[in-house]
């Protein structure tokens, strides 16, 4: 798993590669692999050239929308973009002067014209081209690149490195001619598969490589990539003298070296905790802090320990189930911790909010994020209506929200479990109370919903027995936000009474001590 883990998680698999360094390149390597192309005459591609022509002018009246789509054409479906219209389509594969689509674009009919007139959009003659030229070679379409399956692209060759110099000098004689001349450099420039992709690139463009940096300036970049720290002075004497002995050794040995600091985890866990919307605080108009440090700690130590990409999706998603699972270990309080991924969502701390409409919306907020971290889908779209582009019907969404609805949390009302610094990292903690180390499961607060619902059980089994249950026993039945100002007094005071604790759910949380209550997921019982 470690070796397919997503950017910025691909690194998650440094201890695993070889040469480590090249590893640390791949996220930029994948990137140029798929841009690649083969020497001779260039196909167009849909994704990469035509889908944005189309998406920009066309797909407005004639793609997903029902609501606005003309004509009953989609331009956005290659069915309905070379279905026949009665004698003629919109897209005639090999044959762009019979298609539709390029006579509307050229036309100079102002009826006719499109994108129309008054949307005050028109094609740029390249893009027409552009245009006519893909239709000529078959008018092929692609699925969205995120759902088609990976390739195997070949990296570019001394003969498509001559080829890209020669297609430059057609079209810029200068830049080419400058090339040419150092044809046998540039050649020999590629030290490895990434690199012949990166040149491939940058010869379509008509530049040259840089020269390679100085040991001092590679030094310092090695540093602030991998751990976002300047390098001391000795450290970059030390790396100057190992580059003059043997450059590709020295800069292996300094890349192992930074990878294994614990810093490493600092640096690169940031990405992912912007991800996760971590914050010491709670946001909304009081944004009062809180202690999720300990979610912070445990990605730092995830990162610097390898962890497998695959437990470390599994152990923030549901860490708190884990013991039923099969072949996995009893859950430990660190896989209770990595469950407050999900406890990052906003707390509303102002006065006379509805515990319910937050709750909801805590809901939504993990589902929506789970969706762009995991999957890299806009799947908050489909809360109002089934995706308009990307695979994901409304149903589907509520579907997923389903496994998301069964959290107890109320807001800010949840379970816990006490962590000590440093715990996370292994560090000796200090007892200052005896569930410090020895708590494996989240403590259970009671919240009014649930202590309300108990008790109605309770007392509508039980015979009355005297006015003033009579009146709580009214007041349960009615949905609290229906109650009256007697009735909510009545039902609140009853609460305060039976679960005392409660009464301190409005005092601030130390979240700067030694020992700090960290919110967690637990899915009701």
């Amino acid at each position: 798993m470690k070796n397919c883990a997503p950017a910025p998680f691909a690194i998650l698999a440094k201890k695993n590669a070889r040469p480590i360094f090249a590893n640390v390149l791949a996220a930029a390597g994948a990137a140029i692999l798929s841009s690649a192309v083969a020497a001779g005459p260039e196909k167009i591609g849909f994704n990469a050239q035509v889908r944005t022509i189309l998406s920009n002018n066309c797909f407005y009246c004639h793609g997903p929308d029902e609501k606005h789509r003309d004509g009953k054409l989609r331009l956005d479906l290659r069915d309905d973009a070379v279905r026949d219209l009665g004698g003629y389509a919109a897209i005639v594969p090999g044959k762009p002067e019979e298609s539709e689509l390029i006579k509307r674009i050229t036309t100079h009919d102002a009826d006719d014209i499109m994108p129309p007139v008054k949307s005050k959009k028109h094609l740029a003659p390249q893009e027409i081209d552009l245009l006519r030229q893909w239709i000529a070679q078959g008018g092929e379409y692609e699925g969205h690149w995120a759902f088609l399956p990976l390739a195997k692209t070949e990296p570019g060759t001394i003969s498509d490195f001559g080829f890209r110099i020669s297609d430059l000098e057609k079209h810029d004689p200068k830049a080419g001619a400058a090339l040419r001349a150092r044809q046998g450099a540039l050649e020999a420039w590629p030290k490895n598969p990434i690199d012949q992709f990166i040149l491939d690139r940058l010869l379509r463009e008509g530049i040259a490589p840089s020269p390679e940096a100085e040991p001092a300036v590679l030094c310092r970049r090695m540093h602030l990539d991998l751990t976002g720290l300047l390098p001391t002075p000795e450290e970059v004497s030390t790396f100057t003298a190992d580059i003059a002995r043997d450059r590709e050794s020295a800069v292996r040995h300094l890349a192992d070296k930074l990878l294994a600091s614990p810093h490493y985890g600092e640096r690169w866990g940031r990405h992912w905790l912007d991800e996760a919307r971590y914050a010491d605080s709670n946001g909304y108009s009081i944004d009062g802090e809180r202690a999720m440090w300990p979610y912070r700690d445990w990605v730092i130590k995830a990162l610097n320990d390898d962890l497998p990409f695959d437990r470390f999706t599994i152990e923030q998603i549901a860490g708190d189930l884990l013991p039923p699972v099969v072949g996995f270990p009893e859950a430990t309080k660190a896989q209770l911790v990595a469950t407050a991924f999900h406890r990052n969502t906003l707390i509303n701390e102002e006065g006379g909010t509805k515990p319910e409409q937050f709750r909801v919306e805590a809901a939504i907020d993990r589902v929506n994020t789970t969706g762009q971290v995991w999957l890299g889908l806009t799947i908050g779209c489909a809360q109002c209506h089934s995706h308009k582009f990307d695979p994901i019907a409304q149903r589907e969404f509520y579907a997923m929200y389903a496994f998301f609805n069964q959290g107890e949390d109320v807001n800010s009302k949840g379970a816990t479990v006490e962590i000590a610094r440093g715990e996370i990292f292994g560090q000796p903690v200090a007892k200052t109370s005896p569930d410090v180390e020895t708590v494996k499961s989240p403590r259970h607060r009671v919240t009014q919903d649930e202590w309300e619902r108990g008790e109605l059980a309770r007392r509508e089994a039980a015979p009355a027995r005297g006015a003033g249950e009579d009146v709580l026993l009214r007041a349960l039945k009615i949905t609290p936000s229906l109650r009256n100002a007697g009735k909510k007094k009545a039902a609140d005071d009853a609460f305060a009474k039976a679960v005392p604790a409660a009464k301190k759910a409005g005092k601030r949380p130390d979240v700067t001590g030694d020992v700090v209550d960290l919110m967690v997921m637990q899915d009701v019982a």
